[in-house]
């Protein structure tokens, strides 16, 4: 699919930060540098185009040189809405995502999901998600943007769960059970103090 077709890869920075107290996950500092540049680094090698899905501190994002896209959904409706806003601004037939908050995602990653919807059996797939040890990643996901009209009328339905609305697709699991940590996130400052001292 790389050979075909371009792919928009996009960092998931919209959400309210609440286990860390409301503070913007995306440009806290590991290292001195904000998470969104450690994602920045790893994910855009491996696409053709960046967005970054922030709602918050727009300005200090678009620093980093690519274009900001908020939600169209009101009131932080989750990672769902991210990949919404990302899908409606994307000029490539898919978009890839990634959320601001896992600063190490594998640099692998874009290929190997496109590689599973290279896999021709069965239903033609509309969208591949990692998978590490028997649980699913949902927001690490390759996904065709001819899947916005099905996405909006689920969220205008008041649906905001990946897992519930993945099941309505043809989706291909990706096992990333040799990277698994390069899903671990970043949830509250603990966390972050705990990467940070690790080196």
């Amino acid at each position: 699919m790389r050979e075909r077709e371009n792919i928009t890869g996009v960092i998931l920075a919209g959400g309210r930060g609440q286990r860390m107290g409301g503070v913007d996950k995306g440009l806290q500092l590991l290292h001195g540098r904000p998470l969104v540049a450690w994602v920045l680094e790893r994910l855009a090698p491996q696409v053709d185009a960046v967005l970054i899905n922030a709602n918050r501190n727009g300005e200090r994002y678009a620093a980093f040189g690519y274009p900001v896209v908020p939600d169209q959904v009101a009131g932080f409706a989750g990672p769902l809405a991210g990949l919404h806003a990302a899908l409606a601004a994307a000029a490539t037939p898919w978009v890839v995502t990634v959320p601001c908050d896992s600063p190490h995602p594998p640099a692998d990653l874009v290929a190997r999901l496109a590689a599973a919807l290279e896999d021709t059996r069965g239903e033609p797939p509309e969208l591949a998600v990692a998978r590490t040890v028997e649980r699913l990643q949902p927001v690490f996901c390759l996904a065709r943007r001819s899947l916005l009209p099905r996405l909006e009328a689920y969220l205008e339905g008041g649906g905001r769960r990946p897992g519930e609305w993945f099941a309505s697709l043809a989706m291909r699991e990706v096992p990333f059970d040799d990277e698994a940590a390069a899903f671990d996130n970043i949830n509250t400052a603990e966390a972050l103090a705990r990467l940070e001292k690790a080196g």
